[in-house]
């Protein structure tokens, strides 16, 4: 799927007029406002990306019940079916902030955890209490092409449109036009398995934008709307309009066995996530040396490419800087939700030499962190070795790999670090983009002996993003698909009082224990990470 769809979409469209006379001859793009609310349109309202708590379209099809994009309904820990947190709706109102019936969601069941097909890129929300608004019934077959529809949204009002915070770019108040179904091809490219509707039109732009998904196609069925379909997002054709929507004739067995009680899947078990940390735009961990006391500011601790400010040039480290971090650092609970956050005053230290680590001092101390929850973590002293197990502390789940070798030195785009550890093969253990800066745990889950670093991507030999192994006789190998991670079993020697870098201390050996300012070519490079 492309970008767009698997980002939060919404409707933009004009209209055509002789599809619906009822309607104004322009809608969502360009278009009008709705004048009469439909009883069956749901905003619903979570983690929102936008300042009128929007997030995605639903629609209402039973008093308990309504149905959305399956990406619409996504958890921590990327749940199918799960009880979420602190997502609520707000039923049969224009607007998003006022009117209509509001209540809690209190479970969730997506069709699948992926958006493959696209055609079942569907969820189900069940409403903590039935409210007293009219659903929309569900269309009885597949609308041919050619058929009318009606889209409604809350989203984006122009292609151009990027600021969440534009409110002529995503108005509050809910919008509407008139299209119809196309022909599949106009919006996808090669097969299937469940075949999705495409609706709209590309010239005029007809269809949807962002923070729509989840949103109704509509068609006449008698003197009554009937749900054909829902917002899944652009097809695969390279074009915004027209859009796939789902096909709900061809996943109401689906709807009606979960709506009715007859086949409802069971909530999947939550992984045990406490912990996990953001920092900056990787992962990371609140890491806590044994010398350190519980007035001592904490250390956040991720990798050294992932220092926003730019990668330390070869050979050299960032000592005592000003943090560079514009967001929190966010510390999760067991379910991937965040327990509290805290701000980064200073970077300590950072370097791709030797290692690739990054560790910033916060402006909470760990006895305040402890207060409040928060998991933290002891510091390993112990190296890793060939056939240890670890635990990757990533937010969406926490799984047991395996070392499967220590390499003497790993290179990787003009970087060198010793003593990496190479993860034996297997999908829930490869490092994936994202994963930078992951924890590395002790089987036991309470301290970090090492930080996810890196995999080979393309098969290349010492590249960006494909790293090498050099082994004590000098022989280079690179394989690709293999991944590393970095020992961290050096860095609390070099933790002095008040989570001070104290190059002085015995056992601190480190890269550039003087401060070194980023050239700007390294600065440039530092904005992406593996």
């Amino acid at each position: 799927m492309s970008r767009r769809t698997a980002a939060v979409l919404t409707t933009g469209v004009a209209a055509i007029a002789t599809l619906f006379a009822a309607l104004p001859a322009q809608a969502v793009v360009g278009g009008t406002e709705s004048t009469e609310p439909y009883s069956f349109m749901v905003s619903l309202q979570y983690d929102p990306p936008r300042q009128d708590g929007h997030r995605c379209g639903a629609v209402l099809i039973a008093p308990q019940w309504a149905v959305t994009a399956g990406h619409c309904a996504n958890t921590p820990t990327g749940s199918t079916a799960g009880a979420p947190r602190d997502w609520k709706v707000r039923v049969g109102s224009l607007d998003t902030t006022d009117g209509g019936e509001v209540t809690e969601v209190d479970r969730f069941y997506r069709r699948h955890n992926t958006y493959n097909p696209a055609g079942e890129d569907i969820a189900l929300l069940r409403l903590r209490t039935p409210v007293r608004a009219q659903p929309v019934r569900l269309a009885k077959s597949t609308p041919a092409d050619g058929t009318a529809v009606r889209i409604l949204g809350w989203g984006a009002t122009a292609q151009s449109c990027g600021d969440f915070d534009d409110p002529d770019c995503y108005p509050s108040r809910l919008r509407e036009a008139d299209t119809e179904v196309l022909p599949l091809e106009q919006c996808w490219e090669g097969s299937d398995e469940t075949l999705p509707l495409c609706v709209g039109s590309a010239d005029p732009a007809v269809g949807p934008g962002m923070t729509d998904s989840g949103g109704p196609a509509l068609v006449r069925e008698g003197d009554a709307w009937a749900l054909a379909g829902t917002v899944i997002g652009p097809g695969n054709k390279g074009a915004d309009f027209p859009a796939l929507y789902t096909d709900v004739a061809e996943n109401t067995d689906w709807i009606n066995g979960i709506v009715d009680g007859t086949d409802v899947p069971p909530l999947d078990p939550v992984p045990d996530v406490e912990g996990s940390a953001t920092v900056g735009t990787c992962h990371g961990s609140v890491v806590r040396a044994a010398t350190a006391r519980p007035e001592d500011p904490a250390l956040a601790l991720t990798n050294g490419h992932c220092v926003p400010s730019g990668r330390p040039a070869p050979g050299t480290a960032v000592v005592d800087r000003p943090a560079d971090l514009d967001e929190p650092v966010e510390v999760y609970d067991s379910a991937g939700y965040p327990r509290t956050t805290a701000r980064a005053t200073r970077l300590v230290y950072a370097t791709m030499t030797g290692t690739d680590i990054a560790l910033y001092r916060l402006d909470k101390t760990y006895a305040q962190l402890a207060a409040e929850g928060a998991k933290v973590f002891r510091l390993g002293t112990t190296p890793m070795r060939a056939g240890d197990q670890f635990l990757m502390a990533r937010r969406v789940n926490r799984p047991l790999c395996t070392v499967e070798a220590v390499a003497p030195q790993l290179r990787e785009g003009g970087y060198q670090q010793d003593d990496a550890v190479r993860y034996a093969p297997g999908d829930d253990c490869a490092s994936r983009p994202g994963d930078s800066g992951a924890a590395l745990l002790s089987p036991d889950g309470n301290t970090v002996v090492g930080v996810n670093n890196t995999s080979n991507r393309d098969g290349e030999e010492c590249t960006e993003d494909n790293p090498c192994e050099v082994g004590r006789d000098g022989a280079v190998t690179a394989v690709q698909g293999r991944s590393y991670g970095q020992q961290v079993d050096r860095v609390a020697a070099c933790l002095g009082a008040g989570s001070r870098w104290d190059p002085s201390r015995p056992g601190c050996a480190s890269t550039g224990a003087t401060p070194v300012t980023p050239s700007p070519s390294t600065a440039a490079a530092g904005t992406s990470h593996r």
